[in-house]
């Protein structure tokens, strides 16, 4: 029996309703429509067999399968809403409040059992921040962070904390995902001169030295994200700062460790500066992409050695989305940017299709893994809200426009099990859709006054990079060996990093460009080790400084020696020598 269509939820101005998932797009008799502006949160189960939601005086339950309320619990001041991964338990949590003498206030994160609506259990959470209990699958384990510590409960029994991990401070942790045995990463922030780390640890191994299963310390992170992969071998870390020191970037620094359950961790190499926008795994769980660098940014997949298997080269993208079964990638750049998509067939790396979703907020895969929606809600846009249904070959199957006097919220699928939707071959011809298609409006750039009836030139700010196999092919010499590859990427991230220094001292506009001098930001104060490279090293800076000072001069008019003339020939010579000093080759 094939399964029935995902539905869709609808949050806004005009209540709380569903909507049959393609090809119906009607609206669904599961949820009789919550008029009135009251709905505040919902939230379906893992399976998507039950549905709860707030009306602004009660939470209440649903079967979806049967439509028959289960349960309605009086909290009108409920704005979170999260099941247990069997359906076990409903959490909710409400904005924590003192009294006016200081007291503490009630208790406002509630455990309820589903089947009987008894509430097991209440908790004071403070912050709304990761303020929902972790369960494994299974739900025999579940944990909270309680006071720098993370506390765990076995079997739904929240009246015994059955162990503690207690390091200096836990700032964050993360459940692996999966069956037994159940892992645990953890992010202990730097103080004093000390870096941060993230460790991995094997329920309920916590005590002595030898403990923790990987370790990886870091010094530049004032916040972590840790992204664990489905079969629970590693975890990614995104490290961030909130101000980048070198001013190089508005959004701070970021880097991204991998750490393995074997012990093994790494800093993935990435050959662009600039920030860190996303950082997704495969369900496979043996690939990861990452969207990173300046504008156009550059997208790149990574095996579980960090080596690049595929770079998507560069583009206006700053989000990934893997489709549920892993076999489609979609690129994507919403936000400040214009809500280009490419969607990429990643087993063939050959480009699908390259839909543009204008304004576009929300962005999300259907469980059936053949349907995208992508939505414009509010408060981040108060304009032309709405959502839109895609076939990932990019042809609009449905769209909605609110009302230009409301306003759409939220918007999203009804989730189902991984395998109750078989993965199906996937096909590059559009698939045929009765809504009209709306050609995506081409900004045009800005012109001065004075150029305005002068005829257009073809000058570009940036060249985009073509998308690169990075796969050794068949018929190539041998694969090189780990120092070879380590330097290797060295030399090639030194050098990008070095063009990019180049093309923003003189870009590409100037009709005649004038002799570029050596940024100074590109020569590297690092020492290698060896007295007598350091001292090559210092005489190289030396001269290039000298030959930069001897270009200004020549700018300025002056007229130079035939000496002094000899001197600048030498420059590229000079560089390349410190180059390879530098990366040790």
């Amino acid at each position: 029996m094939a399964p029935s269509t995902p539905l869709l939820t609808v949050r806004g101005s005009e209540g709380l309703y569903m909507v049959n998932g393609p090809p119906h797009f009607t609206e669904s008799t599961v949820l009789p429509r919550e008029s009135g502006k009251n709905c505040k949160v919902y939230t379906f189960s893992k399976d998507g067999t039950l549905f709860a939601w707030g009306d602004g005086e009660k939470i209440n339950i649903i079967n979806v399968t049967n439509k028959r309320l289960l349960h309605s619990f009086n909290l009108p001041k409920a704005v979170c809403l999260e099941f247990s991964p069997k359906n076990s338990v409903l959490a909710t949590w409400q904005p924590y409040t003192t009294s006016k003498d200081g007291t503490a206030g009630i208790p406002n994160l509630q455990l309820y059992d589903v089947k009987t609506g008894t509430c097991l259990k209440s908790f004071n959470q403070k912050k709304m921040q990761n303020w929902c209990p972790s369960w494994s699958e299974d739900e025999t384990i579940c944990a909270r962070n309680v006071n720098n510590e993370v506390h765990f409960f076995e079997s739904n029994n929240f009246n015994t904390i059955t162990n503690k991990l207690h390091l200096q401070k836990i700032s964050d942790f993360v459940l692996s995902p999966g069956p037994q045995p159940y892992k645990v990463a953890v992010y202990v922030p730097g103080s004093k001169g000390a870096p941060s780390f993230v460790r991995l640890y094997q329920y309920p191994n916590f005590d002595g030295p030898h403990a923790a299963l990987a370790n990886k310390s870091f010094f530049k992170a004032d916040k972590v994200t840790m992204l664990w992969n489905k079969k629970a071998t590693a975890v990614l870390v995104i490290a961030s700062t909130d101000v980048d020191k070198t001013g190089a970037s508005y959004y701070g620094e970021q880097t991204l460790h991998y750490i393995a359950t074997n012990g093994e961790s790494a800093v993935v190499q990435l050959p662009k500066n600039g920030p860190i926008y996303d950082v997704v795994w495969n369900s496979s769980s043996t690939e990861f992409c990452a969207v990173y660098g300046f504008m156009p940014a550059k997208a790149t997949i990574f095996n579980l050695k960090c080596d690049p298997v595929f770079d998507f080269g560069t583009g206006p993208r700053n989000a990934a989305y893997y489709s549920p079964h892993g076999h489609i990638l979609v690129l994507a750049g919403f936000g400040n940017l214009r809500g280009q998509m490419e969607v990429w067939d990643v087993k063939n790396y050959k480009l699908i299709s390259k839909p543009v979703a204008s304004d576009s907020t929300y962005f999300a895969w259907c469980p059936d893994g053949e349907h995208i929606l992508t939505a414009t809600c509010a408060p981040r846009l108060r304009v032309n809200n709405g959502y839109k249904i895609w076939h990932y070959t990019g042809s609009v199957l449905h769209k909605y426009d609110v009302p230009s006097n409301g306003e759409l919220w939220q918007v999203s699928w009804q989730p189902f099990l991984d395998g109750i939707f078989p993965a199906k071959t996937i096909t590059y011809q559009a698939v045929p859709s009765d809504v009209p298609s709306e050609e995506p409006k081409v900004a045009t750039a800005y012109r001065p006054p004075a150029l305005r009836n002068k005829p257009i030139t073809n000058s570009k700010l940036h060249e985009d990079e073509p998308p690169q196999n990075m796969k050794p092919q068949p018929g190539n010499d041998k694969p090189l060996s780990k120092t070879a590859l380590k330097n290797q990427r060295k030399h090639e991230a030194k050098k990008a990093a070095k063009q990019e220094a180049r093309s923003d001292k003189s870009p590409d506009l100037a009709p005649t460009p004038a002799p570029q001098s050596t940024p100074r930001n590109t020569l590297s104060h690092s020492t290698s080790g060896d007295p007598e490279i350091d001292r090559k090293i210092k005489n190289l800076r030396k001269k290039l400084k000298a030959i930069e000072q001897l270009k200004e001069q020549a700018a300025t008019g002056k007229q130079l020696e035939k000496n002094q003339l000899e001197k600048i020939q030498k420059e590229k010579a000079l560089l390349q020598e410190l180059e390879d000093l530098e990366l040790g080759i």
